[in-house]
């Protein structure tokens, strides 16, 4: 099984590099073989597929079905269930607008997180308004958990719950199997962003049975640009198309129009067959090192992080307690010192790190927080890269000091 230092050697732009890269939430570096992927369809089967009887389309149309099989069986799904998106948010608008703007009531619930990423967030607020209907919010205790208590919450009235697997600022790991069980309890449909989770550890749609899922590509190591919709057959044949134009049709009239069968009615013009290919070979990229050896190397630089940034006694850390409930995401401030300061220091040091609010701006007010600094690992980081990071925060606050002491 290779390491993270061997696996470090298959991202070029790490490659010979004195950066630390610890923003891989917000979007990871890609390995050699992704970039060969994409580079190889436009080198050899650049094509519209679907559009064309000719080789060359009917090559690029096989690609883009077999990378949908890989996807499917990547989650256990089937091939009809799942839908290409821009993104996971697109994903996230697509359920908002195709499923909840035509099922929910004046009266209705919706529930989501604290948590939540703006984009499995604001969605819900503007369907509810114009449904007449409520968004109530999943709390965290002092541990950063959702608690057993607040899942009463979700009741009768509760029509759609929506939380993500790992928060994208505190890391910390929901109990998605257990909410959907609530939730399907209360004949609600659970829908799961599996954004901050999916390069980490293994997702089944079936043994979870949630009813959506939604994740991005580059936050898996495969391009941007392209994101997956999951949803059971069933309800993405009840739901009606988001965007309309070429290839999700059937028959197109004067007057009126028929869908073509899933999953083409939910894709509106071409897709970015590249990126999709790109993303079908950072599946096999993620399958080769395996889910297993992934939880293995980042639980150490989990701890090693966690316990690096414990010793210094102006860091305080937002993160659970208890270290099998936190993914790779770890937020912390530098005591009177701006995030943004502080991360154009590290800049200066070549170290990549996110500050502010991280796309959750309500939890970070639920936090009493203006923002953070979070760094996100992936299993091309090493301890090196945390150690330099340690030794940039030492400099950055003693630089700072003598002003904090005045």
């Amino acid at each position: 099984m290779k390491d993270n230092y061997e696996i470090k050697k298959d991202f070029p732009l790490l490659v010979n590099s004195s950066i630390a890269y610890l923003d891989s939430g917000a979007t990871t570096q890609k390995p050699r073989c992704v970039i060969d992927a994409v580079e190889n369809f436009y080198l050899n089967t650049n094509a519209n597929p679907h559009r064309g009887v000719y080789k060359l389309s009917v090559d690029a149309t096989t690609e883009l079905a077999d990378a949908r099989h890989n996807v499917a069986s990547f989650v256990n799904a089937n091939d009809d269930e799942i839908v290409f998106t821009k993104n996971a948010t697109e994903a996230l608008n697509l359920l908002a607008y195709s499923y909840a703007l035509e099922n929910l009531e004046k009266g209705d619930e919706v529930v989501i997180s604290i948590m939540e990423h703006h984009s499995n967030l604001v969605p819900w607020q503007k369907i509810t308004k114009l449904k007449g209907a409520t968004l109530k919010y999943l709390y965290i205790d002092k541990n950063y958990q959702i608690p057993d208590s607040e899942l009463k919450k979700i009741t009768q009235k509760t029509k759609i719950v929506s939380v993500l697997s790992v928060s994208n600022v505190l890391g910390t790991i929901n109990d998605i199997n257990k909410i959907t069980k609530v939730a399907h309890e209360n004949n609600a449909i659970m829908i799961v962003d599996l954004s901050q989770s999916i390069a980490h550890m293994p997702f089944d749609v079936k043994t979870s049975d949630v009813d959506f899922a939604v994740f991005g590509s580059h936050k898996m190591y495969g391009p941007l640009g392209v994101g997956v919709l999951y949803g059971k057959k069933q309800l993405l044949e009840s739901m009606q198309p988001f965007i309309m134009g070429g290839d999700m049709i059937e028959y197109v009239y004067e007057q009126d129009t028929t869908f073509a069968p899933l999953p083409n009615k939910f894709e509106a013009g071409t897709q970015d067959i590249a990126s999709i290919v790109g993303l079908s070979k950072a599946i096999d990229y993620i399958k080769s090192i395996g889910y297993q050896n992934i939880r293995k190397i980042e639980e150490n630089l989990i701890n090693y992080t966690i316990n690096s940034l414990k010793n210094l006694n102006f860091v305080e850390i937002y993160a659970t307690d208890d270290v099998n409930k936190i993914s790779s995401v770890i937020s912390f401030n530098v005591s009177g010192i701006h995030s943004h300061d502080v991360s154009t220091i590290l800049d200066d040091n070549n170290i990549c790190v996110r500050s502010g609010n991280h796309c959750a701006q309500p939890l970070l007010r639920y936090l009493g927080l203006d923002s953070t600094l979070r760094i996100s690992l992936a299993i091309y980081n090493t301890k090196e890269d945390i150690d330099k990071l340690i030794d940039a925060l030492k400099k950055t606050y003693d630089m700072f000091k003598k002003y904090l002491e005045k």
